[in-house]
């Protein structure tokens, strides 16, 4: 998850834009607002208004990855008629929001193509789902266009199968496993993983 009111929008969206070029269409962009309000100081940026400068660098950088000249004016970004290349080869980057608060719940509810609470227990994650698709819907969204994605350290081990199919009954599409857990031969590890677990929920 990267902080974007940290980022410069328009350098960002040339940079993921040429990422997925790199990755033939494959990018996704995660984003969070940062809680650390050191790390907002140390480069000069409000930590106050974090969240509405986050909003306002999706929508810029939407127009940069959409339209063939774009312009952009608020109280935190201004270009005019930008020609932004490359563009994303499926004419869009889909952006998940992080967060396990209910502010970005209901964020990834009024503009994320998905959400992705980092932690969480099964009945908080779906009581967070629960938030962003009745945002979506308030805000005239496809609540079900919003892919859940969360963190995967309670899928290893002998229960991992349980687990994965627990997080995908609540409506998680994606459970992200991070591959330090699999430190010991790791190859065999992560190819008994795809046998063990992923082949049988996918």
């Amino acid at each position: 998850i990267l902080i974007l009111p940290q980022r410069n929008p328009v350098v960002l969206a040339k940079e993921i834009a040429t990422l997925d070029h790199l990755s033939k269409g494959r990018m996704l962009l995660g984003i969070g607002v940062g809680w650390l309000e050191e790390e907002f100081d140390a480069i000069g940026v409000p930590f106050a208004d974090r969240g509405k400068r986050n909003d306002d660098y999706v929508a810029a950088m939407r127009s940069l990855w959409t339209q063939e000249k774009a312009s952009h004016h608020s109280e935190y970004t201004n270009f005019d008629e930008c020609i932004m290349r490359p563009q994303p080869v499926n004419g869009m980057i889909p952006i998940h929001i992080g967060g396990h608060t209910d502010l970005a719940a209901r964020r990834a509810g009024r503009l994320g193509d998905g959400f992705f609470p980092g932690k969480g227990t099964h009945e908080q994650l779906s009581r967070s789902f629960d938030i962003a698709r009745d945002t979506a819907r308030q805000c005239g969204r496809d609540p079900d266009a919003i892919e859940m994605t969360t963190g995967g350290n309670g899928a290893i081990g002998p229960n991992a199968l349980n687990e994965v199919k627990g997080l995908t009954d609540i409506g998680v599409a994606r459970v992200i496993v991070p591959s330090f857990l699999f430190y010991r031969d790791t190859a065999d590890a992560l190819a008994r993983y795809g046998d063990e677990v992923i082949s049988k929920v996918n």
